[in-house]
């Protein structure tokens, strides 16, 4: 799998992709995101991005086809962001997420209390409007 950064013809299948998977979309284009495109022999296998804010950084919507899920296309393409993410200073990377809290702990997150979150994490739309209360806040130390 090669996970490069997404371009503008990526657009209109990540959003797809994201909305299948439930996840929001809707500050895509007010927030500062990178998103990324994970393809293995020229098809699309999911997504990822992230939000940097200094040396923490909000993991966002790692979704994979639910035709490919298992095949390990979402560990890749978290490992790739986390790799990227590292590379660029990053420390630690935190996340919400209702139904993923599983997943995401067999990579070393692990559940913290919203409020550890960093203020910048914590004023992000993800953060304030996009995902309810109920979502579980994680956290992972990259450095």
């Amino acid at each position: 799998m090669r996970l490069t950064e997404a371009g503008p013809d990526d657009r209109p299948r990540i959003e797809g992709l994201l909305r299948a998977a439930e996840l929001p979309t809707g500050d895509l284009d007010s927030s500062p995101v990178r998103l990324f495109v994970g393809r293995d022999d020229g098809r699309v296998v999911g997504v990822g991005g992230v939000e940097r804010y200094g040396t923490d950084a909000l993991l966002r919507s790692v979704a994979v086809p639910g035709a490919l899920r298992g095949a390990g296309h979402g560990t890749a393409i978290y490992r790739g962001i986390e790799a990227r993410a590292r590379g660029a200073g990053v420390e630690r990377l935190y996340l919400l997420t209702t139904t993923a809290e599983a997943f995401f702990a067999d990579l070393g997150f692990e559940v913290v209390a919203r409020e550890e979150a960093p203020e910048a994490i914590r004023e992000t739309t993800e953060f304030r409007e996009l995902c309810s209360d109920a979502a579980t806040c994680m956290r992972k130390v990259v450095a």
